[in-house]
Formats: structure tokens, sequence, C-alpha cells
């Protein structure tokens, strides 16, 4: 057999995978309680992205200006602010302390050094200061 052919015979054989189908957040259950805004589903995304729900919390607050608490599985924030705000906050979250800057990977995980919050590539060994929430 020819290098090339064996080659083409091992190509097919390889199974093609798309970075989305690894790594899914679910999209957030939202409802309105009042004057209150409830993410459902806060522990699940928190999980998802492999982060500590107090991060998540602390990032969310700041972003959507309302303070904010978590019971639970479940996130309650002291604004009425619709489900598209809210999923695009969650993306702009996974953008600056998700994703791999390099590689765009989301195998990273965040590591304190002294006071600098550095993002940490496990994939590709990638650093990168992050900033404070």
């Amino acid at each position: 057999m020819e290098y090339k052919e064996m080659l083409k015979r091992a190509l097919s054989k390889v199974r093609k995978t798309d970075e989305t189908e690894r790594f899914e957040v679910p999209a957030p259950e939202i409802f309105i309680q009042g004057n209150q805004t409830v993410i459902k589903n806060f522990g699940s995304i928190a999980s998802a992205l492999r982060r500590d729900q107090k991060h998540l919390l602390k990032f969310m607050t700041k972003e959507l200006a309302a303070p904010g608490y978590c019971d639970g599985q479940r996130a309650f924030f002291q604004r009425v602010v619709s489900k598209s705000f809210v999923a695009k906050k969650v993306d702009n979250y996974i953008n600056e302390f998700v994703k791999c800057r390099e590689c765009k990977k989301p195998d990273t995980k965040l590591v304190k050094e002294g006071r600098i919050l550095i993002l940490k590539c496990e994939a590709c060994g990638a650093r990168k200061s992050v900033k404070q929430v």
C-alpha cells in the first residue's frame, strides 16, 4: 500500500469533531418573579463552565448592575432582565474567564498567584492574567 492511500484510509476512519459539540453550556432558564429575575439552572451553568458559582455570580451582579444571591442551584437578581441579555452576559463570561485566548479551547482553570488571577490552559499550557471581578 502506498503512503497516500494509507493516509487517506486513516483520515477516513478519524471521527471529525466540532469544538462546540464538546463544549455545550445550558441556555439560561429564566423566569420573572415580581421585580426579580431568577435563573433556575445557574448551578448547572457554573458546573458546565467548571467555575465556582460565587465567581460567576459576582460577575453577573456587576454585569447586570443588580444585587443578586444564590440559593442552591438558582440565582436571584433584583432586576427584571431578558433571557437574551442574560445569555449575552454568560457568553461574555465564557470569553473572558473560560476560553483560552491562544487555542480557544475551554480546558482552562483559574489560578490565583498572589493578588493576580491567572487563566491557565490545560490543553496548550498558555497563561494569561485576567481582570478581577
